[in-house]
């Protein structure tokens, strides 16, 4: 019985370190050019990056549809639209749900700002937010702040789905105060 315990202990334990060496590529860094993308939206409609340039983007990737963390999070960005549009800012949920999956959940949770189907987990991937289970992948809860010049002003890697977005205003606040006015 003790040899059984001691193995599964040793056999959790490289469970962990290869999901930790494997699950995901490297984040960007801050100051770098985000990664440019085209995905399609709950709308059908295909959603690029390089479409926003000139305004902040908030980009924030989440695990899945209509789950209570991915749930509270996106209520939190849609009741402060106004005022991520009072500081020329968008907001784009990304995860490898499906479009389909994403209509749903818009339309169960009244959301109406755009979010992006990565169903082949190529975006989730190149933001270093792609976590793979072996035959499970989803996207982590990540958030990149995106300038107006598409660089990477931001990232979030420990996300607090309750107080996120006031996180991300606050953050947007200081940094339009740090960056000159444009033109």
């Amino acid at each position: 019985m003790l040899l059984r315990i001691v193995v599964l202990i040793v056999v959790v334990i490289v469970i962990v370190v290869l999901f930790r060496l494997t699950s995901r590529s490297a984040t960007p860094a801050e100051g770098t050019n985000a990664p440019d993308f085209t995905l399609t939206s709950q709308e059908g409609s295909p959603v690029s990056l390089k479409d926003y340039r000139g305004k902040w983007v908030v980009l924030y990737f989440y695990p899945k549809d209509q789950t209570p963390g991915c749930s509270r999070e996106a209520h939190n960005f849609q009741m402060d639209q106004p005022k991520y549009a009072e500081r020329d800012a968008v907001v784009l949920g990304v995860s490898v749900d499906s479009v389909d999956s994403h209509k749903k959940f818009c339309a169960k949770e009244g959301l109406n700002f755009k979010l992006l189907a990565d169903t082949e987990h190529k975006v989730s991937d190149s933001y270093g937010s792609l976590t793979n289970l072996c035959l499970v992948k989803f996207a982590a809860r990540h958030t990149f702040l995106i300038d107006p010049t598409g660089k990477i002003a931001k990232v979030y890697t420990s996300v607090d789905p309750a107080k996120h977005s006031q996180e991300v205003l606050a953050e947007l606040d200081g940094l339009e105060k740090a960056t000159p006015a444009r033109q």
